[in-house]
């Protein structure tokens, strides 16, 4: 993963994204708690949500996903106060009110996006709403969520939500009315922390003593995850501790093990020295059966051995009889001439370069 895409994910998300976050970190965290404090939690952050059928709705209390039925609403009977609202004042200021639209009254569209626009989402998909759908920017609430990233991180695979103003015009119009705000504009089935209300709609609420609460509340299931986590960690510890031992040791016993392989190979090295000294050819061998064969009138200029292989250049007055004299010798064998025998005209006799193989005899 690049330095780029890891900055990127680092980045501080603004105010209402970075307390939606918060939300629903805090609701993930506390699915680990007993049922008894997690239902006590729960009750201390109640929710108002508005279930809308066309122009009927249930007004329900939601706590922790469990919703109870506190009476209905009809439009078109403009009621001063929606059903429980008066006692829910005397509730702590977690309450939201979310004005909740069936599934059908929603539009649910996959795209992508290129990755730039990862910060500014929904100010781009508002330029690009009347492409996107049958629909102007003015007349539809929209939402959308990134769900992953497509071509090695280049494009962003995107979730897009889209609602007509006109279904919703009359309901959040009322809300208002009698000072019951919405502060969230879902649909049933909606995945976390969606809001189909633009931020200039949102109400502004006093936020000093959420955050307070929010903080307190953080702090406490931050006691509490240290609590569940610690003897995790704990273990953890001990068994990263024991890898790097058994890591150590596992680097001495390659480390021997090389040592022992080296050891190994320059024995068998020295050996196969020892054996082909022991096998290669004395040179006073050589030089005694060069003696012996070659006749008089020879004289050998100079001599080269290597490999087996023996080379000798000279003079003499019957070169050409040296091959088959030679080859009679001992360990000898592929005697060749290497260049052609040439007569020397001051003295007369041949010039001769000679090749041949030459292994020590068998006693």
């Amino acid at each position: 993963m690049s330095l780029t895409p890891r900055l990127d994910a680092l980045r501080l998300p603004s105010n209402g994204r970075l307390l939606a976050r918060l939300q629903g970190w805090l609701q993930q965290l506390s699915q680990c708690f007993p049922p008894r404090l997690r239902n006590w939690i729960a009750e201390r952050r109640p929710r108002r949500v508005i279930e809308v059928d066309g122009t009927q709705a249930r007004v329900m209390r939601d706590t922790g996903g469990h919703r109870q039925q506190l009476g209905d609403l009809a439009l078109d009977i403009r009621a001063e106060q929606l059903p429980g609202q008066a006692a829910e004042r005397q509730r702590p200021a977690w309450v939201e009110t979310l004005l909740e639209l069936p599934a059908d009254a929603v539009l649910i569209r996959r795209l992508r996006l290129p990755a730039q626009v990862r910060d500014q989402l929904r100010t781009v998909l508002g330029y690009e709403i009347d492409r996107l759908t049958p629909f102007s920017r003015d007349d539809v609430y929209f939402d959308a969520r990134i769900l992953g990233e497509q071509g090695a991180g280049k494009q962003l695979d995107v979730e897009l939500a889209i609602c007509r103003r006109d279904q919703t015009r009359g309901w959040l119009e009322y809300l208002r009315r009698i000072e019951a705000p919405a502060d969230r504009l879902t649909w049933s089935g909606t995945w976390a922390g969606a809001n189909l209300l633009p931020p200039a709609e949102r109400p502004r609420r006093r936020r000093l003593g959420l955050l307070i609460n929010a903080a307190l509340g953080g702090i406490a299931l931050l006691l509490v995850l240290i609590l569940l986590v610690s003897p995790l960690w704990q273990r953890q510890q001990i068994h990263q501790d024991l890898e790097n031992r058994l890591r150590e040791l596992r680097g001495r016993a390659t480390e021997v093990t090389r040592v022992r392989e080296e050891l190994e190979q320059a024995r068998v090295g020295s050996v196969a020295v020892l054996q082909r000294k022991a096998e290669a050819p004395r040179m006073t061998d050589l030089l005694r059966e060069l003696t012996d064969l070659l006749p008089d009138g020879t004289w050998v200029q100079t001599l080269n051995y290597r490999d087996g292989e023996v080379d000798i250049r000279g003079e003499s007055t019957q070169a050409t009889a040296l091959i088959a004299l030679l080859e009679n010798g001992p360990g000898i064998s592929n005697v060749t001439f290497r260049s052609p025998v040439m007569q020397i005209a001051s003295s007369g006799n041949e010039r001769f370069h000679i090749a041949f193989d030459y292994q020590r005899p068998s006693p």
